[in-house]
C-alpha cells in the first residue's frame, strides 16, 4: 500500500572537503529529482554533543525543526522535534511537537498537538538512531555510528519517528570514501569522509540526487500549497476547517460546481496509508496528485468534493501517533457530517472515494451508515494487511536478480519476522496487520464501484474480484468492477507496476480511462439535478496549478 511513512533510501557523489572531526560543522543537504526539482532542503549545525537541523519537504509542504542530544560513540539520547507547515514562520506555534528520550530498549515519546498531549513508551533497540524522513543530517548520524561500531559491514538500529517503528540501517563500506546503505528495503551508494559524514549522493531507484552545500543563514521557505482551481475552471474552491468529535480540526478544500440550480451531491476522499495531504501527493512522483485530479474531474461534472489533509499532517490538527484505520474513519465521518450541514450540498446524496487503505475505510464507514449514496474503492485490498505485506515481500524477492530461487523461501521468512515485529510496534500496524476487510464489505448496501490497475503490485488486481464477491455475498446488487491494463497502484500508466520504478515514470497524470470510468459511474448513481453549466468532459492532461 502506498506508505509515505516508509523512509527514503539515500546516496552519493559530490566533492567537498570534510571539516575536522571535532570542529563545529555546518552545511545544507538538498534532495533533487532527475529533472532538477527540489524534494527537500535541510540546514544543519553539528557539534560533538548536539545536532540542530531544519528540514523543509517541498512536496509535503512540511517543516521540521530538530534538536538532537548526542551521546558517546555517536549515539543519540534525546530528540526534540517540531512540525509546521512549510510556509509557516519557524517561530510560530508548531502544529505538532515531540520529545523522544532513548533509554535502553525504549523510546519515551511526549507528543503534543495544540492542547492535546500523549505520552508513549515504545519498544526500540538499544542505541537506536532516530530518523525523520528524509533527514540526511540524521542519516549522517547513522553512518557516524556505523564508523564507531567498525567492521566492513554493520547494522545500525533506526527508530522511525513517523510511525514509531524500528528498522535496520545496513552499511557496507566500499573503501574509505564510499558505502552502500540500505534502509526500508532500498539500497544506495554514498560518498563519505573518514568519520561518516555524507558528502553527497544519489538514489537510483527513486531517481533522486543529494547535494551537500555550504551553510546559509537565509530563511528556508517554500510557497504555501495551492489547492485552488485552475484558471477558467467551472467550479470554485474553498479552504475549510472540519471539526472532529475528538476536538481537533481537519483542514480541507471543498470544490463546488458553478451553475448549479439546486443542491449538488458531494463525495469525501480518503487517502492511503501513511500521512498524506489532501491531494494524496507523493514527493517522488512529479505532478502526482490523485485526489486533486479526482476533485477536478468530478467538479467539472457537477459533483462537489471534500478532500482533507490527514490528521497531524499538512494544516490539520490532531495526533496520528496512536491512530488506526478506525480512527481515520472517524475523521472521514466528521467530513460527512460537515457536508450534511453545508449550504448548497444535498445531504441525501453523499458518498466516499477511498484509495488503498482508504479502500478499507470506505466500507467500514458505509457498513454503519445506510444513508450513504455510494462508495468508490480505488485499489482497495481484500486481504489482511499482513497478507498484503507478505505478498509484496515475495514479489520483491521473486523479481530481484540478486536473489537465487533457492533462497527465496528462507529470505521471505526472515523478512516477515522483521515485518511482523515492525507492524506490532505501533497501534496502526497492529490494526492493519489483522484487519479483515471482507466482513464490512458484506454489510454494505450502498452502490459500490471498484477501480483497480491490472499491473498493481502493491494490492494485486485479483483482490478486486474478491472484494466484489464479498459485497455481493451480503446482498448488494449494485457492485461494479472496472480494471485497467498497464495501470499501477497509483493509477498511472505502467506496464510493470513495481513501486521502485514510480519516480521514473514519464507522467504523474492519472490515466484518463480511470477518470472517465469514475465520472460515468458517479454521475449515473448520484444524478446531478442540474445540467446547466456542467460538462461530462475533462482534460486528458490535468490543468496546471495556478
Amino acid at each position: 500500500m502506498s506508505n509515505p511513512r516508509m523512509p527514503l533510501a539515500l546516496l552519493a557523489a559530490c566533492l567537498l572537503l570534510p571539516a575536522p572531526a571535532h570542529a563545529l560543522q555546518q552545511g545544507t543537504f538538498v534532495l533533487v529529482t532527475a529533472s532538477g526539482d527540489t524534494v527537500s532542503i535541510e540546514r544543519f549545525t553539528r557539534t560533538p554533543d548536539r545536532l540542530d537541523a531544519e528540514l523543509l519537504i517541498n512536496a509535503a509542504g512540511a517543516r521540521f525543526t530538530m534538536a538532537v542530544a548526542l551521546g558517546p560513540g555517536a549515539t543519540v539520547t534525546r530528540l526534540e522535534n517540531a512540525y509546521r507547515q512549510a510556509s509557516a514562520d519557524p517561530s510560530s506555534t508548531p502544529l505538532q511537537s515531540a520529545v523522544i528520550t532513548f533509554r535502553g530498549d525504549s523510546a519515551i515519546a511526549e507528543i503534543g498537538a495544540g492542547s492535546q498531549a500523549v505520552v508513549q513508551r515504545i519498544g526500540a533497540l538499544p542505541n537506536a538512531i532516530p530518523f525523520v524522513n528524509p533527514s540526511f543530517a540524521l542519516t549522517e548520524q547513522m553512518l557516524r555510528r556505523a564508523r564507531v561500531l567498525g567492521g566492513a559491514s554493520v547494522t545500525v538500529p533506526v527508530f522511525v519517528v513517523q510511525g514509531g517503528t524500528t528498522l535496520e540501517f545496513r552499511v557496507t563500506w566500499l573503501g574509505a570514501d564510499s558505502a552502500v546503505i540500505e534502509m526500508g528495503g532500498v539500497p544506495a551508494r554514498m560518498a563519505v569522509d573518514a568519520d561518516g559524514a555524507i558528502l553527497g549522493g544519489v538514489i537510483p531507484a527513486q531517481g533522486l540526487r543529494l547535494i551537500r552545500g555550504a551553510h546559509s543563514t537565509a530563511p528556508l521557505s517554500i510557497a504555501r500549497p495551492d489547492y485552488g482551481a485552475p484558471p477558467g475552471a467551472p467550479y470554485t474552491t474553498e479552504e475549510v476547517l472540519v471539526r472532529t468529535a475528538a476536538g481537533f480540526d481537519l483542514a480541507g478544500t471543498l470544490t463546488m460546481p458553478l451553475g448549479a440550480t439546486g443542491k449538488v451531491p458531494a463525495l469525501v476522499t480518503i487517502t492511503g496509508s501513511g500521512m498524506q495531504d489532501r491531494d494524496a501527493a507523493l514527493p517522488s512522483v512529479k505532478g502526482y496528485g490523485l485526489f486533486r485530479q479526482v476533485a477536478d474531474t468530478l467538479a467539472r461534472s457537477g459533483i462537489a468534493v471534500l478532500r482533507m489533509d490527514d490528521r497531524g499532517f499538512g494544516a490539520s490538527g490532531g495526533i496520528a501517533a496512536r491512530a488506526t484505520s478506525a480512527d481515520f474513519a472517524d475523521d472521514i465521518r466528521a467530513g460527512l457530517e460537515w457536508l450534511r450541514h453545508r449550504q448548497g450540498i444535498d445531504a441525501a446524496r453523499l458518498g466516499l472515494i477511498g484509495h488503498s487503505e482508504g479502500g478499507i475505510i470506505a466500507p467500514m464507514i458505509a457498513a454503519a451508515d445506510p444513508a450513504l449514496h455510494g462508495i468508490v474503492i480505488m485499489a482497495g485490498p481484500a486481504w489482511t494487511g499482513r497478507r498484503v505485506v507478505e505478498w509484496q515481500n515475495a514479489y520483491v524477492l521473486a523479481t530481484s536478480d540478486q536473489v537465487a530461487p533457492s533462497q527465496r523461501d528462507s529470505l521471505l521468512r526472515a523478512s516477515m519476522r522483521i515485518a511482523d515485529s515492525t507492524m506490532q510496534g505501533d497501534a496502526w500496524g497492529r490494526f492493519f496487520a489483522s484487519y479483515d476487510p471482507l466482513p464490512a464489505a458484506r454489510s454494505v448496501k450502498a452502490p459500490v464501484l471498484i477501480l483497480h490497475g491490472e499491473t498493481d503490485q502493491q494490492v494485486t488486481v485479483a483482490q478486486a474480484s474478491e472484494l466484489a464477491a464479498a459485497f455481493r455475498a451480503g446482498g448488494n446488487h449494485d457492485v461494479t468492477v472496472r480494471t485497467f491494463p498497464a495501470t499501477n497502484h497509483l493509477f498511472l500508466a505502467d506496464s510493470v507496476g513495481h513501486w521502485v520504478n514510480y519516480s521514473r515514470l514519464p507522467s504523474g497524470a492519472v490515466r484518463s480511462e480511470v477518470l472517465a470510468a469514475l465520472v460515468e459511474w458517479v454521475r449515473g448513481r448520484f444524478a446531478p439535478q442540474a445540467s446547466g453549466g456542467f460538462s461530462p468532459d475533462f482534460p486528458s492532461e490535468f490543468p496546471a496549478k495556478k
